[in-house]
């Protein structure tokens, strides 16, 4: 099985009171099914989040997580990832159906159903 690696762009802003960019920054999605319950996300500063593949699938629908890393639906079309660490914190905003077709190529990977949407 070979990783899975999706490029994005995602609008961050960070509690340094600046917004990073008004336009999108690439964003790397990964997974390796070696460690089937974990994504990663990296982000331009070359920080890496990993976190559970179960926390982002969930809160694509509702909002969920309560440590370093919680994710929720923003309106209809786009969802926050909000990553929280010693230096502060980021939210990165993805349009759902990017994260939506990352889980589903990550389920793939894994032989698993795919993501119901």
């Amino acid at each position: 099985m070979s990783v899975v690696e999706q490029y994005a762009r995602a609008h961050i802003v960070t509690d340094a009171d600046r917004i990073e960019e008004e336009t999108a920054v690439p964003v790397v999605l990964r997974f390796d099914p070696e460690d089937p319950r974990s994504v990663r996300v990296g982000l331009p500063d070359r920080r890496e989040w990993t976190f559970s593949r179960t926390l982002l699938e969930q809160g694509l629908r509702a909002p969920a997580g309560t440590g370093e890393v919680r994710v929720w639906p923003c309106g209809r079309v786009q969802a926050v990832v909000e990553f929280h660490s010693a230096h502060g914190v980021s939210v990165v905003q993805f349009e759902s159906k990017t994260l939506l077709r990352f889980l589903r190529r990550t389920y793939m990977a894994t032989a698993q159903q795919p993501v119901p949407h």
